[in-house]
């Protein structure tokens, strides 16, 4: 489904049903925001939405994301001819560094939302900051995809699944000597130097949120 679209309720299964009524209701929330959106209802479709948004002439970066690789997107950059900064790629610490700034001022840059509010804030968390930095200002356009699995009912629950859940996955991701829940959740805590909600795009249509109708990502 590119942005909103007629759906018929006698050919759709109760959760494709769900799953597009939501997507419409959060395109709808975005418009208001300045944020373009889109439904795919797989995530192939998804992949290919991406790559039909970006010019192989143009320059690519990511902040690396679970999401992007479940729908094939980091290989299919790589393989097909795109001129893509991985600044994970394994380097030297100055280099690691420069490749990061420069994804700063990549012409699209690509990234999932840990969380997505029904009432169409995304709300994210990072460490360094380089990928949240990227969503709010650098890029040229910036394109999320996210699977339907992280939306909250509303702001106040998104900030709650990446506080509560995300960052204790990510941290048992990264450290995996902790030995009980309260040093996960020390660990998730000491990981997380960045809580980012993004209300609106200042520049119409610069963020551009791709959702998908399935479970993706953490």
């Amino acid at each position: 489904m590119n942005k909103l679209e007629v759906i018929n309720l006698d050919t759709v299964k109760p959760k494709e049903c769900y799953n597009a009524l939501l997507s419409q209701k959060l395109i709808e929330e975005f418009e208001k925001r300045n944020i373009e959106g889109f439904y795919c209802r797989t995530k192939e479709e998804a992949l290919n939405k991406v790559l039909e948004m970006i010019p192989k002439d143009k320059l690519v970066s990511w902040g690396g994301s679970l999401t992007l690789q479940e729908i094939g997107l980091k290989a299919a950059l790589q393989n097909g001819g795109y001129n893509f900064l991985d600044p994970a790629e394994p380097r030297g610490g100055e280099e690691k560094e420069k490749a990061a700034r420069q994804a700063l001022s990549a012409d699209f840059f690509l990234m999932s939302s840990n969380s997505i509010a029904v009432t169409g804030e995304l709300v994210n968390i990072d460490g360094i900051g380089n990928r949240v930095a990227a969503l709010c200002f650098g890029p040229k356009t910036v394109i999320i995809v996210a699977g339907l699995n992280k939306v909250a009912p509303n702001l106040d629950a998104a900030i709650l699944r990446v506080k509560d859940y995300t960052a204790k996955m990510v941290a048992s991701a990264y450290k995996q000597d902790c030995s009980s829940y309260e040093e996960l959740s020390k660990a998730a805590e000491d990981g997380c130097s960045q809580l980012v909600i993004t209300q609106k795009s200042m520049f119409k249509g610069r963020i551009k949120v791709i959702l998908v109708g399935e479970s993706l990502g953490i």
